[in-house]
């Protein structure tokens, strides 16, 4: 070993003794040390950073020669890889995991751990839960026939309304006093569609969670603001276990009185934000209206989900915020969020496949469509007790990809999802999703982010109308400039969906605003 290399590792030995004591310090100008979270520590050596596991002094210092062995890059450019948390040097930044093991693991090693969990939950719901024993009975089709993961298309579809034939409980495969606690939809289409968790099934989603919240930079030093709404929406509580299972301060402040949001995400020193896109949107705004800046907050990024959107409006949300911002994909039926998350590389969402296995179907014939092709999105629960899941039809319309991501992660990549296969509004024939109209306002840029498509049906004939709200700015100039923007508009949602549409400039603050998922169309036809 060199003399160099000795004063690294004595340096980098009295850090964590140092860490391990409690204490923090300097050494000159080499290296200063910060607690994490939990047995995880940052540790700053000549301006480059490690994360490390700091729990076995040797067995570091071992991993840390170890690679730079292999690698021949020096300390202050290793890659540290040990248990649950891997940290490595990426584009002059820092990757982070919470479960390295999980999120990083082999395709092939992947594979063989869905296969041995899908045999066992083909089983149990078999055994336990008597819908999917007549299903399958009715498919032709038993447990023991499952031979490999292709046999998966097989098996039966669950759809939304086997949940409401079940309602409340005869999906459960556990009995009732198992079950700690209980989630629902509104029910305002029906029956409200209830879920159920183990004790075991709220830590599995409290792991999941925490991978989603470090994947957007989350740390055991962040304010986590959670404006999804709490109750019986999984939303709210979802973020919330996760958050303290990472260790970050949560503020549990749930959906609406937008003002005091903004005060509270002020004075607490937010720096991670998560609610729907729509309402982050109207939060920037709101602070607009209070005469503050993006400068006079601490956020650093936000996860938002529960409702699709677009690459304009993330760059929306990222302009007027000041942050980085994450998609994050989940529902009650499989588990609420938590399904997955993208990375910083934001190039698809990775879907947590040591838990679930999805598959992108045709939405009408229902056969499976090849890697990279569009179609629904359906998902097989591996891990779930009180609710385990076969073949769910989400609706949500998407793609999947199993190229390597640069972040490292493994599992498979679904597309932001576009619309859903039952929220699709056809209209003369022509399949039209609020993403696609919402994607040419916000490249217009003329407008605010608030619209609502509304159809009607005069005769044989259908009529969509578009209801675009334009900013004070535009609403305030002259008549000829809102004729102009609404005539630029027409064009192009012409040239996007193939037909003509209506379109109605109205004022600033006239579409209703939401604190959760926004309200896009308005069908009021009769079919």
């Amino acid at each position: 070993m060199s003399g160099r290399e000795g004063d690294e590792c004595v340096a980098l030995t009295l850090a964590l003794s140092q860490w391990e004591r409690g204490d923090e310090g300097e050494r000159g100008d080499e290296w200063e040390l910060r607690g994490f979270a939990g047995n995880v520590c940052y540790i700053f050596y000549f301006t480059s950073q490690c994360d490390m596991l700091a729990c076995n002094r040797k067995k570091i210092l071992e991993e840390i020669a170890a690679f730079r062995k292999e690698s021949g890059l020096g300390l202050s450019k290793c890659v540290v890889l040990y248990r649950r948390v891997c940290v490595k040097l990426f584009r002059g930044g820092l990757v982070l995991y919470w479960n390295s093991e999980a999120e990083c693991m082999s395709r092939d090693r992947l594979q063989e751990l869905q296969f041995k969990r899908l045999r066992k939950i083909v089983e149990r719901v078999y055994n336990n839960v008597p819908h999917y024993c007549r299903a399958f009975q009715a498919a032709g089709i038993e447990p023991g026939d499952i031979d490999s993961l292709e046999d998966l298309s097989r098996l039966p579809f669950t759809v939304k309304q086997d949940f409401r034939d079940n309602y409340p409980f005869s999906l459960f495969a556990v009995p009732q006093n198992e079950v700690v606690r209980f989630h629902s939809s509104s029910g305002t289409t029906g029956k409200p569609t209830v879920v159920g968790y183990t004790r075991n099934d709220l830590g599995t989603w409290s792991e999941l969670m925490a991978r989603c919240l470090v994947s957007a930079g989350t740390t055991r030093n962040s304010v986590v603001q959670n404006a999804y709404g709490y109750g019986l929406f999984t939303g709210g509580l979802g973020v919330h276990y996760g958050a303290e299972l990472v260790g970050a301060a949560v503020i549990p402040i749930s959906g609406g009185n937008t003002q005091r949001q903004v005060m509270v995400m002020k004075d607490f020193g937010t720096d991670i934000l998560t609610c729907t896109p729509s309402y982050a949107l109207f939060i920037a705004e709101v602070i607009e209206e209070m005469g503050l800046k993006k400068e006079d907050f601490k956020l650093r990024a936000g996860i938002f989900g529960a409702e699709p959107w677009s690459e304009n409006m993330r760059q929306q949300i990222e302009t007027r915020l000041g942050i980085t911002a994450i998609d994050i994909y989940g529902l009650s039926e499989i588990i609420g969020p938590g399904v997955a998350v993208e990375c910083e590389e934001k190039c698809g969402l990775h879907i947590f496949e040591d838990h679930f296995i999805p598959e992108i179907i045709d939405p009408v014939s229902g056969a499976v469509l090849p890697y990279g092709e569009k179609g629904e999105l359906v998902f097989t629960t591996l891990t779930k007790e009180a609710l385990p899941i076969i073949r769910y039809r989400t609706r949500d319309i998407t793609t999947l990809t199993v190229e390597p991501c640069l972040c490292g992660r493994t599992h498979v990549r679904m597309a932001k999802v576009t619309g859903r296969s039952d929220d699709m509004i056809i209209v003369r024939g022509v399949n039209v999703f609020p993403t696609q109209v919402e994607s040419v306002l916000l490249e217009i840029g003329e407008t605010e982010p608030h619209y609502q498509l509304v159809v009607t049906r005069e005769g044989n004939l259908d009529l969509l109308e578009i209801q675009v709200e334009v900013s004070e700015r535009m609403f305030s100039d002259k008549i000829k400039g809102m004729e102009a923007l609404e005539r630029k508009i027409h064009t192009q949602i012409d040239s996007i969906l193939g037909i003509s549409a209506k379109i109605r400039l109205v004022e600033p603050k006239t579409i209703p605003r939401s604190e959760g998922k926004a309200k896009r169309v308005i069908d009021k036809r009769l079919l």
